[in-house]
């Protein structure tokens, strides 16, 4: 069975509060790399929603999270009956 690779969290990973609902910012890539950076966003029913596309930059990755926020509001994650792809 292959090992999972190691993973390298950003800075910018953690909880995000808004509104009274609290969700987990994940932005990670394989430890170690200079690969693009993964965002999955995990609500508090443990739903989960991920980005198909990579960010160049754990920055990039975060103004996006922010950007939905922003455009959507952070209860659109309560309500994404797909749990895919921003």
């Amino acid at each position: 069975m292959p090992k999972k690779p190691k993973l390298e969290y950003s800075e910018f990973a953690g909880e995000f509060t808004e509104d009274g609902v609290t969700v987990l910012v994940d932005i990670f890539r394989t430890a170690g790399s200079n690969e693009d950076w993964s965002m999955e966003v995990v609500t508090q029913e443990e739903d989960l929603i991920r980005w198909d596309e990579p960010f160049a930059t754990d920055r990039e990755a975060f103004d996006e999270f922010l950007a939905t926020i922003a455009r959507d509001g952070i209860r659109s994650f309560l309500d994404d009956t797909e749990q895919s792809v921003h």
